[in-house]
C-alpha cells in the first residue's frame, strides 16, 4: 500500500542500499509494517498517530544496535534486554510520556500477525520468566543475490522520520491556534469553523480529549449548584471542570472532574463494552460520563454497548448494573451543540486559548525562543 509518506520511506531505502532498495522493501516485512503504520504521518496533526507498537520495536532494536549486534556477535546468545529499560526508553521518546505496556507484551505482535498471518516469525520474542526482550533477528536480515542486508538502523531511520513529521504537524496546529488568536476578535467564524473541524471521528485522539475539555468547560462554567450542610445556609457555586493528567486515549484513567458534584468524566473511541465496564469497576461502580468520539447516536451506542455485553455476560442483572453506572453520553454531536452554546455566551476566544494551552503542555511545544 502507498500512501504520502511511502515516498519518505523509499528515500531512506535508496539512501541506505541503492538499487537494492526495492528487494529489501519487497522481502521485509517489517518495513512493509511500517509503512502500514505511518499512514497518517502526512495527514496533519488530526490524524491519529501509531507511536505504541512502533516504538515497541525502536526500543529493542536501540538495544540490539547498541550491543552490537547489528554489525557482529551471537545474539542468540544475548541474555536479552530488561523490560524495566525498555519501557522507561519508550516514554521518553516523543509523544510516548504516557505509552503503557501492552505493545511490549502483546500488541505489537498480534497486529503484526494481522498483517501478515502466513508469516514464520513474529518481532517481539520474550521470556516471561526472567523478563527479558529480543527482537527477532530473522526480520532484520535480508538476503539479496547471497549478500545479507542488516535493516536494523534503516528501521530506527525510518521510525525518527515518522516522528519528525508528526512533531512538525503538531507545531503547525499550535502555529495556526495562535495566528486565530491574533485574529479572533476581527474574524470569529474562522475560529468557530477551525474548532468544529477538531470535531471529527478522524481527530488525534489526544486532540479530541483536548477539545472536548475545552469546550465543557465553558459549557459549564455559568451554571451553579447551591448546596450546603442546613438548609438556611445554602454555599452557591459554579461548576467547574478539571483535567486530571496529560491525555492518553489508553492510560485507564479518569479524564476529568467535575467539582462540587464530583462528576467523572472518561473520554474514549471505542464502543468496546469491556473498555466502559473496567473504567467503572476501577472506581467500583461509581457513576461515569462517558465523551465518545463518534457521530452515532446515544441511542445507538448505547444499544451496542448493551448488546455486545449481553453477549458476554449471560446475566441480564450483571448488565444493567453496568449500564445504570453510565451517567450520560456525550457523542460528537453533542459536544458540537454545547459548543455552539458557549460561543452564543462569548467563550469563543477563551476556548481556543485554553486549546492552545493545553496543546502546548501535551504536545512539549516550545517557543523558538525557549531555552
Amino acid at each position: 500500500m502507498e500512501h504520502s509518506f511511502t515516498h519518505n520511506i523509499n528515500a531512506i531505502l535508496t539512501k541506505n542500499f541503492g538499487e537494492n532498495a526495492n528487494f529489501v522493501l519487497e522481502r521485509s516485512l517489517l518495513i512493509q509494517y511500517l509503512n502500514e503504520k505511518t499512514r497518517s504521518a502526512n495527514r496533519g496533526s488530526k490524524a491519529r498517530g501509531s507511536f505504541a507498537n512502533l516504538y515497541a520495536i525502536c526500543v529493542i532494536i536501540e538495544d540490539y544496535i547498541s550491543n552490537g549486534y547489528d554489525k557482529d556477535g551471537d545474539y542468540s546468545a544475548y541474555e536479552g534486554a530488561l523490560f524495566n529499560k525498555l519501557f522507561a526508553r519508550q516514554r521518553e521518546l516523543p509523544f510516548g510520556n504516557k505509552l503503557q505496556n501492552h505493545a511490549l507484551n502483546n500488541r505489537m505482535n498480534s497486529e503484526f500477525q494481522k498483517y501478515f498471518p502466513n508469516s514464520e516469525y513474529i518481532p517481539i520474542l520474550r521470556n516471561l520468566e526472567t523478563n527479558r526482550y529480543w527482537i527477532n533477528e530473522n526480520l532484520l536480515k535480508i538476503s539479496i543475490d547471497n549478500r545479507i542486508f542488516n535493516i536494523a538502523h534503516t528501521i530506527i531511520e525510518i521510525i525518527d522520520e515518522y516522528i519528525h513529521t508528526k512533531q512538525d504537524a503538531f507545531q503547525r496546529f499550535v502555529k495556526s491556534c495562535e495566528e486565530l488568536q491574533e485574529i479572533e476578535t476581527t474574524t470569529p467564524e474562522k475560529v468557530q469553523a477551525f474548532i468544529f473541524g477538531l470535531l471529527a471521528p478522524n481527530v488525534d485522539a489526544r486532540l479530541f480529549e483536548i477539545v472536548s475539555y475545552s469546550i465543557l468547560k465553558y459549557y459549564y462554567h455559568n451554571q451553579k449548584i447551591y448546596w450546603g450542610f442546613e438548609i438556611d445556609k445554602l454555599n452557591e457555586e459554579n461548576l467547574q471542570l478539571y483535567k486530571t493528567g496529560r491525555t492518553n486515549a489508553n492510560d485507564g484513567g479518569i479524564d476529568f472532574v467535575m467539582r462540587p458534584l464530583g462528576r467523572f468524566f472518561q473520554v474514549t473511541e471505542t464502543l468496546d463494552f469491556k473498555k466502559y465496564f473496567l473504567d467503572i469497576d476501577k472506581i467500583q461502580k461509581y457513576p461515569v460520563s462517558f465523551i465518545i468520539k463518534s457521530e452515532d447516536t446515544i441511542e445507538e451506542i448505547t444499544e451496542k454497548i448493551k448488546t455486545n455485553a449481553n453477549k458476554t455476560y449471560s446475566i441480564t442483572a450483571i448488565v444493567e448494573k453496568y449500564m445504570a453506572c453510565i451517567e450520560e453520553v456525550i457523542n460528537i454531536p453533542i459536544l458540537a451543540a454545547r459548543f455552539q452554546e458557549t460561543v452564543k455566551q462569548s467563550y469563543l476566544n477563551k476556548i481556543l486559548d485554553e486549546i492552545v494551552l493545553q496543546s502546548k503542555v501535551e504536545f512539549n511545544y516550545e517557543e523558538e525562543n525557549d531555552e
